[in-house]
């Protein structure tokens, strides 16, 4: 991987035309017009409940989905606002507005950008599963908690705390307000969502419960005189279908230094969604990404979004195997589902004034029910302890504070267990008389070498990182009885070795030399004999004595005990 060089930046799109026919148009028409369709709900859902409105749902699911479509990596990728950011948003805009959070969200924009153009997409993708898994099933519960006061039509005449166990407890003083009216409303939209995909699996239950739920409110109101269930018209007042004009973001240090923790939390949280979207789509359409680019796309889109009032974007697992499931298969398909959502937002706006808001706070919470992965939380009960503790903490910290701590100390947690299996499994093993150099390898043939007296072998197996230093050091001075006359390093297991492992050594190497003791090195590979000689470490004990194999060091090693042992002999007592 390299970090400079000419920018991987490779669009789908432009692949997609090489061999684009009408077979495949007609595919990604079809796909297309269902995606939008099922966009549409979810557009709005993750909208209201990050506490913005619906037009701006539509319009970043418009513009955002667009982009990503027309600028990113993956073929069959759908973007557009995801349940995942709802708690990031809902907090910037608790604590900074919606001026804050379109800086935070051009800010992560940039980040994303840089990301790819210095092709940091691969290591993305190798975050930790147990994060992603905690904070994942941390944001599906604090989405849930935050559909309770709609689902059930609670009069809350209060300020409800932003934290979770704040909310819960405004709810539980709230509880005997419950509308019934609504809480059926609710219910049976549930159902509707549960049930339909039983029925079709090509009928987005999401929107037809929307579309029925909303009929039936309608004629409550119209004929029965039913007027106590909240709709989206009642609380944002009638919506406007026209498309928001491109303003200034404002950006300035203050603002940076006081949302650069926010804007890092969106632009990890939709690289990492992105490219998990990517990996799912790529398994089922046997595509290969280009992770730089998708980054890249997301960046573009993240950064020209704001600018038109919108929040963070980025890939959208359910809508992009929706996508697959229909015939997409070039970013063609993607391309239409913004231009349904456009049509949508210009003609059909006052039908969506109508629709009950405990109908979307069921469409969130059956969101949140498949964004839990329960499944999968329980299934990694048997996986390492370490894994299970960065899970649950990972999750604790995204319920109970928010999701940049969540992520940030998840990340750190990962580290520490993984730094600390890596020095478990570099083992340190000790030679004193004799030592096959074939040992741990697949050669029949055993070449068995006798150390003279005073030679002393040290075997790393693993990197020689600031980890296995240190351990290297304990086992090495705890493990001799006798002070040696040559201690030989043998390195053909290191792979790598970082900067503390070069300064132990360089300290071992003079207090050795204090002593008397010779050290020689052997089996150092070339990456590492690079590192030694960057370090200085070859000048410090000979070039003659880094080795490139065991037989070379044993019989450097011998000559030098010998002779000491020679001199030792005939000096007098």
């Amino acid at each position: 991987m390299q970090l400079i060089g000419k920018p991987d930046f490779k669009p789908a799109l432009v692949a997609a035309f090489k061999n684009y026919n009408a077979a495949k148009f007609r595919g990604d028409l079809i796909a297309g017009i269902v995606v939008g369709i099922v966009a549409l709900p979810l557009a709005i859902a993750f909208a209201i409940a990050s506490g913005v409105s619906p037009t701006v749902g539509l319009v970043t699911a418009v513009i955002g989905g667009f982009l990503v479509s027309a600028f990113g990596g993956n073929s069959v990728q759908i973007g557009g606002p995801t349940g995942a950011f709802i708690v990031i948003i809902y907090n910037i805009i608790q604590l900074y507005g919606l001026t804050g959070l379109a800086m935070a969200t051009f800010m992560a924009g940039c980040i994303l950008l840089l990301m790819g153009f210095f092709k940091l997409g691969t290591i993305i993708k190798f975050i930790p599963y147990p994060i992603v898994v905690g904070f994942t099933a941390g944001i599906a519960l604090t989405i849930f908690s935050t559909q309770m006061p709609d689902f059930f039509g609670l009069t809350i005449n209060e300020a409800v705390p932003g934290d979770f166990v704040g909310k819960w407890k405004v709810y539980a003083a709230n509880f005997g307000s419950i509308d019934l009216t609504t809480l059926g409303v609710g219910v049976a939209s549930l159902l509707i969502i549960i049930l339909t995909p039983k029925i079709s699996q090509r009928i987005p239950g999401a929107l037809t419960a929307i579309v029925l739920v909303t009929v039936v409110v309608w004629v409550m109101r119209e004929f029965f005189g039913i007027t106590g269930i909240q709709t989206i018209g009642d609380r944002f007042g009638d919506l406007s279908p026209s498309f928001p004009r491109p303003a200034s973001i404002g950006l300035n240090m203050e603002s940076v230094n006081q949302l650069l923790p926010s804007a890092f939390t969106i632009a990890m949280l939709g690289a990492i969604e992105s490219l998990l979207s990517a990996t799912v789509a790529d398994g089922r359409t046997g595509d290969r990404t280009n992770c730089n680019t998708e980054l890249i796309g997301q960046g573009i889109a993240n950064v020209v979004v704001p600018i038109f009032g919108g929040i963070p974007v980025t890939g959208a697992i359910a809508r992009t195997m929706t996508n697959i499931t229909n015939g997409g298969r070039t970013p063609v398909a993607g391309i239409i589902h913004a231009v349904v959502l456009l049509a949508v937002f210009m003609f059909a706006m006052p039908l969506i004034n109508l629709v009950p808001m405990s109908c979307l706070a069921a469409v969130l919470i059956m969101v949140s029910y498949n964004m839990s992965g329960w499944r999968t939380v329980v299934g990694m009960a048997n996986n390492p302890k370490g894994d299970i503790w960065v899970l649950i903490v990972t999750f604790l910290l995204t319920v109970i504070f928010n999701l940049t701590i969540a992520i940030e100390i998840g990340l750190l947690l990962a580290v520490v267990v993984f730094l600390r299996r890596i020095t478990e499994n570099t083992t340190i093993k000790v030679y004193g008389e004799q030592l096959d150099a074939a040992a741990d390898t697949d050669m029949s043939h055993h070449e068995v070498l006798d150390l003279v007296h005073g030679v002393s072998v040290y075997e790393i197996d693993g990197p020689f990182f600031f980890g296995a230093a240190t351990k290297f050091d304990e086992i090495m001075r705890s493990s001799a009885q006798e002070k040696p006359v040559v201690r030989i390093i043998r390195m053909r297991k290191v792979p790598f070795i970082d900067s503390t492992g070069l300064h132990n050594l360089q300290i071992l190497i003079e207090s050795s030399q204090r002593e008397n003791i010779q050290i020689v090195l052997s089996g150092v590979r070339e990456n590492v004999r690079v590192a030694l000689h960057k370090a200085g470490i070859d000048t410090l004990i000979g070039g003659d004595r880094i080795c490139d194999h065991i037989s070379k060091a044993v019989c450097v090693a011998n000559a030098i005990a010998e002779e000491r042992n020679r001199i030792s002999s005939v000096s007098p007592a």
